[in-house]
């Protein structure tokens, strides 16, 4: 791919993303402040336990089938046909392991209401996922922009229903998530999925369960990596804090959008160009690139939310007095992001997975310690800048000694 191919790559997915970090926000926005904010602690915990369980549905079959729309489009339906018989298999697991979450730190709300979240991310937004992953393995940027951006709005709209009606109750909303969730997947399968030639072949799915294994493996610890500090603040810290938490690093992820496009053409861009691992120079500069985009993007929002503090709602009004002392968050969260995607692209599943399960590991020792010996004061979360440099720090240091003598795979 050369630099212009991979500039104008970048510019078709981006410009998906503008619209849908718009959408994405007003989503967020309604959910944040129509919810107290200890409702939205349960909402977000529950949530982000349904992303983290959502990747074990279908026990990473989606990494075959992204390998097979990306090199080998003949093979979508076959793999796609795989997904869905390992998808049924997986959902006892699936519901196994909510159930257990759910007793280790979610028994505050109903059980009823949580159960609707989870299916609303592992039956619904996952699946709008599986759609858009293959459009983006073929190179259709713009229909898989467009797909996650309808997506997106759905929720959006029903938020906004929520909230013109007078709502504030979580069972309430966990319905109307459900159901915004299941008719995005259902729009997406029905409109967006190319024409596919489907075809079972459990003989060619046992040469890629190893792959597929590993991948799911990889993707569960990377979202718990990822999202296993808004349990342990709600363990830690209680409902009211872990909502706070959840509406700063919210704003974080969704500065990070811009980010998260590039790592996923680099990611790809590896696959294919297999001396890119060699020029060591150009990766450590995109790596100071990504680092400076994350905390300008954050420290734009500080100063937006300084002149106008009410300017995104009461909620994040007072969420918004955490934001500068999370300063540094977002360039080594994105920083492991991309080193997470880079050793994807090398087809280093297995390393990826232990890597991502020790960064959960030590993410979740440390930022208990930290609430705890803060004692119930404030002033912790400044040490949580320290939490993820010491991921980045791990990550680095893996990632790099990797890419000395590691190529992608064919």
């Amino acid at each position: 791919m050369s630099r212009s191919g991979f500039l104008m790559d970048y510019a078709k997915l981006a410009s998906g993303s503008v619209g849908r970090l718009v959408i994405a926000l007003a989503y967020f926005l309604v959910a944040a402040n129509v919810l107290s904010l200890a409702d939205f602690g349960l909402f977000a915990t529950a949530s982000a336990l349904g992303v983290i369980l959502s990747r074990a549905a279908g026990f990473g079959f989606i990494s075959p089938l992204f390998r097979a729309a990306t090199v080998k489009p003949q093979l979508i339906g076959t793999y796609l046909a795989g997904f869905m018989a390992a998808l049924a298999l997986s959902l006892p697991v699936v519901a196994g392991l909510a159930l257990a979450g759910y007793f280790a730190v979610l028994q505050a709300m109903p059980w009823h209401a949580f159960a609707l979240i989870i299916i609303a991310e592992v039956l619904g937004w996952r699946l709008l996922e599986v759609v858009a992953i293959i459009n983006n393995g073929r190179r259709h940027f713009g229909r898989a922009s467009t797909l996650v951006l309808t997506g997106s709005l759905i929720r959006t709209l029903a938020a906004l229903a929520f909230w013109a009606l007078g709502q504030t109750d979580l069972n309430a909303w966990s319905a109307w998530y459900l159901g915004a969730n299941l008719l995005a997947a259902a729009l997406a399968w029905s409109l967006f999925l190319p024409p596919l030639r489907w075809r079972f072949a459990p003989r060619l799915y046992r040469a890629r369960l190893s792959d597929a294994m590993a991948a799911a493996a990889a993707d569960i610890v990377f979202y718990v990596q990822a999202e296993l500090d808004k349990t342990v603040v709600l363990a830690a810290a209680g409902p009211r804090m872990a909502g706070l938490y959840a509406i700063a690093m919210r704003i974080i992820d969704l500065t990070g959008m811009p980010v998260r496009v590039f790592n996923q053409l680099a990611m790809q861009k590896l696959m294919t160009a297999r001396t890119m691992a060699d020029s060591r120079g150009r990766l450590v500069t995109v790596e100071a690139g990504i680092a400076i985009v994350s905390v300008v993007a954050l420290a734009g929002v500080i100063a937006m939310l300084w002149l106008w503090p009410h300017l995104l709602g009461r909620n994040v009004a007072t969420a918004a007095a955490l934001f500068p002392l999370l300063i540094a968050v977002p360039a080594f969260r994105n920083l492991v992001e991309y080193h997470a995607e880079l050793l994807y692209g090398l087809g280093r599943t297995e390393l990826r997975a232990v890597l991502l399960a020790s960064l959960a590991a030590v993410k979740g020792l440390l930022l208990w310690l930290v609430i705890r010996l803060a004692n119930g004061a404030d002033d912790w979360l400044v040490w949580v800048n320290g939490v993820f440099f010491a991921l980045w720090a791990l990550s680095a240091l893996t990632t790099y000694r990797t890419l000395r003598s590691a190529r992608p795979p064919a």
